[in-house]
């Protein structure tokens, strides 16, 4: 068995989620709004990369350690759009008032 065939599902799991964070990443970005994100969600989610991370540097490299660094630094991103909307949210509202 080759190592595509060996990580064919996690590859395909990867690249799914791969492919929808950037979605998530140009809705923060332009709403400039924090509505409907979970900063926990996303920290968990940055955990569980980190731990696939981990996992694949001292058990079992390969590859995919490229699609779990990419996914996990989407996620950083959607955090730090995360804090620049509660920034700018706050803003609003001490101009509001």
């Amino acid at each position: 068995m080759s190592i595509y065939e060996q990580n064919i599902f996690e590859i395909i799991m990867m690249l799914s989620f791969g492919f929808s964070w950037p979605f998530s990443i140009y809705k923060s970005y332009v709403s400039r709004s924090t509505q409907g994100k979970s900063l926990l969600f996303l920290y968990i989610v940055c955990v569980g990369y980190l731990a696939g991370i981990l996992h694949k540097t001292f058990y079992s490299y390969d590859f995919v350690i490229i699609f779990y660094i990419n996914n996990f630094l989407l996620v950083v991103i959607d955090i730090i759009l995360f804090y620049r909307n509660s920034w700018i949210e706050k803003k609003l509202v001490v101009k509001e008032s």
